[in-house]
């Protein structure tokens, strides 16, 4: 229950800027001291920051810690990842970019056989290594050891090499008018190159990307083929959603659905 709390108090923040301990236990209702149990977390994880009597937006130009990211709705990501590998056929190739929903995907892809994964994230090589049917091939470079992956010029240069079947990628934020983010100009190299060097661009994010403080920009929401989301973000990015509803799919539990 909390987590899901956590998420929404995440999109209400993020919708007006920030929000009061008192309007946020009204809202829910639940006590103060409830809500500063659910907030402390988030602030802790550096995704909002206390502000006088409430909670607001952190300003920050960095992301958040991967292992941080990889427990942040964790089970919504793994629906995601569900949804793509359903998408995903047998004896396919697959590039997989940086990020704990991609990583994710390569989970669910973990069991498969006679499969080429080419990917700039050693958690993804990690997480299907022990699978002897999965050709791994992974960029070359100098690596981010916090993030555990390879971005920039070597990483563009690297998928620029190859024509996959699949690329998997996810972004650090969506804009409101279907810019995609992040937080670091090679991270967007990357990405990019993915999107350029394969046949189906699968992009796959939780609704709490939708309006992330994040800055660099690359790309936009409807040049990827599909679009995998795990619940409906706020009603102002509802019009984006309407106008790509061909390629945008809210995941349920056993299931997905176009928006």
């Amino acid at each position: 229950m909390t987590d899901g709390r956590q998420a929404q108090i995440l999109e209400m923040v993020r919708e007006v800027g920030s929000a009061s301990i008192e309007q946020l236990a009204a809202h829910f209702a639940v006590t103060q001291q409830t809500i500063r149990r659910i907030v402390n977390p988030l602030c802790e994880q550096g995704l909002l920051r206390r502000v006088h009597g409430g909670v607001g937006l952190p300003v920050s130009f960095q992301n958040l810690a991967y292992q941080s990211r990889q427990k942040l709705n964790l089970e919504a990501k793994q629906k995601i990842a569900k949804a793509v590998a359903n998408l995903i056929p047998e004896g396919a190739s697959v590039m997989i970019g940086l990020g704990t929903t991609p990583e994710c995907v390569a989970l669910a892809l973990s069991a498969r056989t006679n499969m080429r994964i080419l990917t700039n994230s050693l958690n993804t090589a990690v997480a299907l290594a022990g699978n002897p049917d999965i050709e791994i091939t992974m960029a070359g470079g100098t690596l981010r050891p916090h993030d555990r992956d390879i971005i920039g010029d070597p990483a563009a240069q690297f998928f620029s090499g190859f024509k996959a079947d699949f690329g998997v990628f996810g972004v650090g934020g969506i804009d409101e008018d279907g810019s995609l983010l992040d937080f670091q100009v090679g991270e967007v190299q990357a990405r990019q190159a993915i999107a350029a060097n394969c046949r189906t661009a699968v992009l796959v994010v939780d609704a709490t990307k939708f309006g992330r403080n994040a800055t660099v920009r690359g790309g936009h929401f409807g040049e990827c083929h599909h679009i995998f989301i795990d619940r409906p973000p706020l009603a102002k990015y509802q019009p984006l959603l309407r106008e790509f509803a061909d390629r945008t799919f809210i995941v349920n539990e056993d299931q997905f659905q176009a928006a």
